[in-house]
């Protein structure tokens, strides 16, 4: 398997493919991120076209397991972050 593509590499792509220079591409990279990471974190949900839908989902309260002891204790409920691929980009990984 390949290493993943590097911040760096992204950004060079990225210069590439819209004939900016990297300085552009990587405050284009940026700016993306924390449009995505804002409206995540409070609570909406981001399609980005051909690759998928990020949302934020609330865990209630459970029983968990340390795998290491065993033991059993009860962990908060808390947020996570959901990713769901777009058919797009799963059809271009199975053809």
């Amino acid at each position: 398997m390949n290493k993943p593509m590097t911040k760096t590499q992204l950004v060079a792509a990225l210069a590439e493919a819209t004939g900016s220079d990297k300085a552009t591409a990587n405050r284009a990279l940026e700016a993306v991120t924390e449009i995505v990471s804002k409206e995540v974190a409070a609570g909406g949900a981001v399609t980005l076209p051909g690759l998928g839908k990020f949302m934020c989902r609330d865990r209630p309260k459970r029983m968990v397991r340390n795998p290491a002891t065993g033991e059993q204790f009860e962990k908060e409920a808390d947020r996570v972050v959901k990713v769901t691929i777009a058919k797009a980009l799963k059809d271009v990984i199975n053809s």
